[in-house]
């Protein structure tokens, strides 16, 4: 028996040795098991990742970057780089750069998913554009209401071969176009020229505005010649199809903000100022600024080396920087002080379609009853008489109802965008009275985000008269599917210098808005509802302000 102690022994402390080992395995088995159990339920292995590339988080570390993610809007408020840079690419995301929200993994996303409501798929632009209020028809446009009448026989030819304006071989008062060839293979802006009308600068769905502004911004440049006149400098360019734009150089940066001491009439004329102008009148439906579009010009190639103006040529040079500068004459701004430069010879600017020439269609020049006195003392008429607008409503043309609310949609543009200038405004004069207004010159909008300068709405404030058209899209812009900001920031995009915006003068837009539906209300409410909203569709606008206030009073 002692001879197999050993042995026997020796087998004891093996089989304790397997259950200890057994045991073992158990006890990890089911120490896995709690652990992939705390994840949840739903069955996901943890070495899969979520699309952050990031290892699914517990609760706790959930609970952690929502307080996080607290502390980082509530730094938001401010006005950090961080904030800057993230509105001025409109949300894009980019290498390197992480979004707040993908920090919170798999749960956060499936709860937006569920929360996402119906429209937010879908383009917000083109939403609005689909409204019932932006496709109410236009009057039927017969001869008389078109600008051009197209014609047999009678084209347009080039005076020389070192021109570029256009005359006509029609004799009559009424300047035609050839019809040789087909409308569509006219070049964009002589199609542009064709659709003009009475009622509309162009039509809503017009493809002919996307063709345009393709070409503003991409066409080669054949010709540059300063553009005479006027308090800054602006240049004319031409198109190998004899087009024509208007160049506005850019002279600050997107997030410089006009100074509060400045005059409005000392103001820069900003280059993005131009282009957002064109895209809030297009979304506010009104169709009266012609196309703008952004473009990076190479000044030495597409302004130094073709230009034929000798006075511009002479006012190139390279900065110490080793920057191609230049400055041009006019009445501000234009010395070696305020200098034009290029980083090394690129410059960013807005190019605006031109208008027909007088020669084609002649445009009358109309001063704005509320002018401004341009004066740093002096106040204007309107600024001291409560009861202006009575004696502007007698006098010709703004006796006729329609041209005071076409004046007054002029009005709210200007105080959406924060331009104090609008000194004077345009129509074509073959269309008489009974017109849209052109909202030209637009370069000293969006100077100042944090200010809203109240007496820009002086006409509307003082005659308490508005569109209901304008009214309703007003208010349609003001919910949160079609919020002016969110459309515009959409449509200013497609923009090649997008960002054209910086991101509180958007904000502004919004708050703007708000009060312009504030002082309508208020109006109504003066006035018991009764001659505020008037109904351009149906036949008012053409009524006087006596005859108006004839039907008031029968009312």
């Amino acid at each position: 028996m002692l001879r197999h102690l050993p042995s026997v022994l020796q087998r004891k402390f093996k089989v304790v040795l397997f259950f200890l080992l057994l045991l073992a395995v158990l006890i990890h088995m089911v120490l896995d098991l709690a652990f992939s159990s705390s994840h949840g339920s739903c069955g996901c292995s943890p070495k899969l990742t979520d699309p952050t590339g990031l290892l699914p988080t517990n609760p706790i570390l959930e609970v952690q970057n929502k307080l996080n993610l607290r502390i980082l809007q509530d730094f938001s408020g401010s006005n950090g780089s961080l904030e800057k840079r993230s509105h001025l690419l409109g949300g894009t995301s980019y290498p390197g750069v992480r979004n707040n929200m993908d920090l919170q993994g798999h749960g956060f996303k499936h709860q937006e998913a569920k929360e996402k409501p119906v429209w937010a798929d879908r383009s917000k632009l083109a939403a609005l554009f689909d409204h019932p209020l932006y496709k109410i028809p236009t009057p039927e446009v017969t001869v008389k209401d078109k600008l051009f009448v197209t014609k047999h026989k009678i084209r347009f030819s080039l005076e020389s071969s070192g021109s570029d304006k256009w005359i006509s071989g029609s004799t009559g008062d009424t300047i035609r176009l050839a019809e040789q060839m087909s409308r569509d293979t006219y070049p964009p802006w002589l199609q542009f020229y064709t659709g003009i009308n009475r009622y509309e600068l162009y039509g809503r769905h017009d493809p002919t505005l996307h063709a345009l502004l393709e070409d503003l911004a991409m066409q080669k440049i054949v010709r540059s010649v300063q553009k005479p006149g006027g308090t800054q400098l602006k240049i004319i360019m031409t198109f190998p199809n004899n087009g024509r734009a208007l160049f506005k150089p850019m002279k600050q940066t997107r997030d410089q903000e006009t100074p509060a001491d400045f005059f409005y009439f000392s103001d820069f004329e900003r280059h993005n100022s131009e282009i957002a102008a064109f895209h809030l009148d297009r979304v506010l439906d009104f169709r009266r600024i012609p196309p703008v579009a952004g473009r990076l010009v190479n000044i030495t190639k597409e302004i130094r080396d073709i230009t034929t103006d000798r006075k511009l040529f002479k006012t190139f040079f390279i900065s110490p920087a080793g920057n191609l500068c230049f400055y041009g004459e006019c009445s501000y701004y234009c010395s070696t002080e305020h200098a034009l430069c290029g980083k090394p010879d690129l410059l960013e600017g807005s190019l605006a379609a031109f208008l027909p020439e007088e020669k084609l269609a002649k445009r009358r020049s109309w001063r704005s009853p509320w002018r401004r006195s341009y004066s740093k003392v002096k106040k204007a008429e309107w600024e001291l008489d409560r009861n202006y607008c009575t004696q502007v409503r007698r006098t010709p043309p703004y006796d006729q109802t329609s041209r005071l609310l076409n004046l007054i949609d002029m009005t709210v543009l200007d105080f959406l965008m924060g331009n104090m200038d609008r000194h004077h405004y345009e129509t074509f004069e073959k269309f008489g009275n009974n017109t849209f207004l052109l909202h030209l010159d637009n370069g000293r909008g969006f100077g100042r985000h944090s200010h809203d300068e109240m007496s820009i709405l002086a006409p509307l404030q003082q005659c308490c008269i508005i569109k209901k058209s304008t009214f309703s899209r007003l208010q349609l812009l003001a919910t949160e599917p079609y919020l002016l900001s969110d459309v515009m920031r959409e449509s200013l995009a497609a923009d090649r210098l997008s960002p054209v915006l910086f991101e509180p003068h958007l904000k502004a837009l919004d708050r703007r808005l708000q009060k312009v539906l504030v002082m309508v209300k208020s109006c109504m409410k003066k006035g018991q509802g009764k001659g505020v909203l008037l109904d351009d569709q149906g036949g008012q606008q053409d009524v006087t302000s006596e005859q108006q206030e004839e039907r008031s009073s029968r009312e």
